[in-house]
């Protein structure tokens, strides 16, 4: 499944997120470079790459290797919300309904 989220961190910033919030779901970092991680583990696996955009946003795009709403994407998405709230500590995760 893909993923994408755009936010004002900077690229470093979100990797450092990624390496922390992946690395505590017991993910173990594979392959990586200056934009890009991937992460590996009986979840499944996760392919992070990140890039600027705009200026001053960072594009991050996931791609796993599960099919529909699983376990890791499921993680992905509270992932973006780390990466909200890192951006800006006064967000507050609510319901949109």
């Amino acid at each position: 499944m893909r993923h994408f989220h755009r936010c004002s961190l900077s690229p470093d910033a979100v990797l450092e997120q990624a390496d922390r919030f992946f690395g505590a779901l017991g993910l173990t970092r594979g392959g990586a470079d200056a934009r890009s991680r991937t992460f590996g583990g009986t979840l499944g696996t996760v392919k992070l790459s990140v890039k600027m955009e705009g200026g001053h946003y960072t594009f991050v795009e996931v791609h796993t290797d599960q099919v529909g709403e699983s376990r890791i994407d499921k993680n992905v998405k509270k992932y973006f919300n780390a990466l909200h709230r890192a951006a800006d500590p006064r967000h507050s995760i609510t319901a949109g309904y």
